[in-house]
């Protein structure tokens, strides 16, 4: 039997998936800098001198690195209600999985970034008095975000990726929408293969960048 392609359903529910390309960009713009706020902190913690804060630190890196993210939404969504009594809208329960898992790898790419760093310069700012707000304002921030920032490019990418998930607890992302109307019209080869082209199209600019950056500093090392 031969297969006829027909994106007739994509052209006319093209609104439906801008909507959901929508949510997906609502879903980043709001995950992404909040994970690297969080992200920031954890590394604090995890590099300071005092035993609990490293502890807690390393325990919330290892635990949201170490579970796949798709388990992360779900318990929000489903478990967290259970045991709260307080039930999560499912974008709220996707941001919450979405962040605690970004922000454990922002919290190891500043981890890193900051260990780049020579102690002399570490030294050198305790002599003069400064903080450690100062210090890693003034100091280390402005070094190490260079050498960071294709490491938080290429996390940018897989957040965009990741918000696809989200899809499972009925958050109308672009997956999401993609689904329905495969379910809607029985064209699930076509408008997943347009749903893939999106996110294609949404995503690349994001990777090229990162492998110049790449480049770039690779070149400068």
């Amino acid at each position: 039997m031969e297969f006829s392609w027909d994106f007739t359903p994509v052209l006319q529910n093209y609104p439906v998936l801008l909507k959901g390309v929508a949510m997906t960009a609502l879903l980043w713009l709001i995950a992404f800098p909040v994970s690297m706020l969080i992200g920031f902190f954890i590394a604090l913690a995890t590099g300071s001198h005092n035993r609990l804060a490293v502890g807690i630190g390393r325990s919330y890196v290892e635990l949201f690195r170490n579970t796949p993210v798709m388990i992360q939404l779900i318990w929000f969504f489903y478990a967290f209600p259970i045991l709260t009594g307080q039930q999560l809208t499912p974008i709220v329960a996707a941001l919450c999985g979405l962040v605690l898992n970004a922000s454990a790898y922002c919290s190891e790419i500043f981890r890193g970034g900051m260990a780049s760093v020579p102690n002399g310069q570490w030294e050198g700012a305790r002599a003069l008095g400064m903080s450690r707000q100062q210090l890693m304002r003034r100091v280390i921030v402005p070094q190490v975000f260079a050498r960071m920032l294709p490491a938080f490019t290429n996390r940018g990418i897989e957040l965009a990726k990741n918000t696809s998930i989200a899809s499972v607890i009925a958050v109308q992302e672009l997956m999401y929408q993609g689904r329905a109307l495969s379910a809607a019209f029985y064209r699930p080869l076509e408008i997943l293969t347009a749903v893939g082209i999106i996110y294609f199209l949404l995503i690349y600019p994001g990777s090229y960048l990162a492998s110049r950056l790449e480049k770039r500093f690779a070149l400068r090392a």
